[in-house]
């Protein structure tokens, strides 16, 4: 059976699974759930699906190109790997007739099934070392904020990340994969291992993880459509959260309906905590080799 597995399924099918248990996760505060839309009037649980389907060729390619890479410089993956991030949001603009929905991810999860495919070539081991995929994400992705935020001329900021980065300084995604995912090495994945070992429901786990991650998060979202004033008070709302239990207390719970509220009311959608939380679930599923378990046993 082993030598008929295909890694690069595998990890797209991973891939997958980390941004439909994303959007899973019920209630969220602001965010796309299924429970509402959150904050959005243009997606809603249904665009979720019908993006994240339109994605596994995406991730499988990206996959295949680590598997084949045999370049000395894993900056070098990362040119290979653009064209058919290009082509992955095409098709997610297609499938969601032009909605954003997965466009970060595509970016992250892409370096990541694309790293991780390099590194099953170097170990054949599917329980995967999140650290040293960590470092590799470091070393594909070096100089990439400066390259294309650090250049930009103050006149014509013309993308999305841009005009944060000259208005905040905020790298964004971009800032997060060049530092090897810290914010997620250092304080979500620490948390998820956690909930998940002591028998925590997956959804409730999700949610809490998101909660932590509002905490910490410089969530270009939230920044793009308000401003430094309304990215404090997401941080400080999750912050009331956790110390009311968050999902784990009644208390916590019925605060995270009202929170809920809140945001739609604001128009407050912490968008880049989601994309970490999926980012969070696709290296502990690395890290744990989640499935298939027949697979990961042999």
């Amino acid at each position: 059976m082993f030598k008929d597995f295909d890694i690069c399924q595998y990890l797209s099918e991973l891939a997958i699974k980390s941004m439909l248990y994303e959007v899973s996760a019920t209630p969220k505060p602001g965010l796309v759930d299924r429970n509402n839309a959150g904050a959005h009037k243009d997606m809603d649980f249904f665009t979720f699906m019908a993006s994240s389907a339109a994605l596994s060729d995406t991730f499988y390619q990206c996959a295949k190109a680590g598997a084949g890479f045999e370049g000395k410089a894993l900056t070098e993956l990362m040119n290979s790997i653009r064209p058919i991030g290009i082509q992955g949001e095409k098709r997610m603009f297609q499938a969601t007739q032009g909605i954003n929905t997965h466009k970060g991810l595509i970016f992250s999860l892409g370096i990541i099934v694309a790293v991780a495919a390099v590194q099953y070539g170097e170990t054949q081991s599917l329980k995967m070392n999140v650290e040293k995929i960590c470092d590799k994400v470091k070393e594909m992705t070096k100089g990439i904020s400066d390259r294309e935020l650090g250049n930009v001329s103050k006149a014509s900021p013309s993308t999305y990340g841009e005009k944060l980065f000259q208005k905040y300084g905020v790298k964004g995604i971009r800032g997060e994969v060049e530092s090897g995912f810290h914010t997620v090495r250092t304080h979500s994945l620490p948390i998820l291992q956690e909930l998940i070992k002591s028998g925590k429901s997956m959804n409730d786990t999700l949610v809490q993880v998101l909660l932590h991650l509002m905490t910490v998060t410089e969530d270009s979202n939230v920044l793009g459509r308000h401003d430094w004033e309304a990215l404090e008070y997401v941080k400080a709302s999750a912050k009331e959260l956790l110390n009311m239990g968050g999902m784990f207390t009644e208390e916590g719970r019925q605060r995270l309906v009202e929170t809920d509220r809140e945001f739609i009311r604001k128009n407050i959608s912490p968008g880049g905590s989601a994309d970490l939380l999926a980012v969070t679930m696709m290296l502990y599923s690395l890290k744990k080799c989640l499935i298939p378990w027949s697979v990961c046993n042999l």
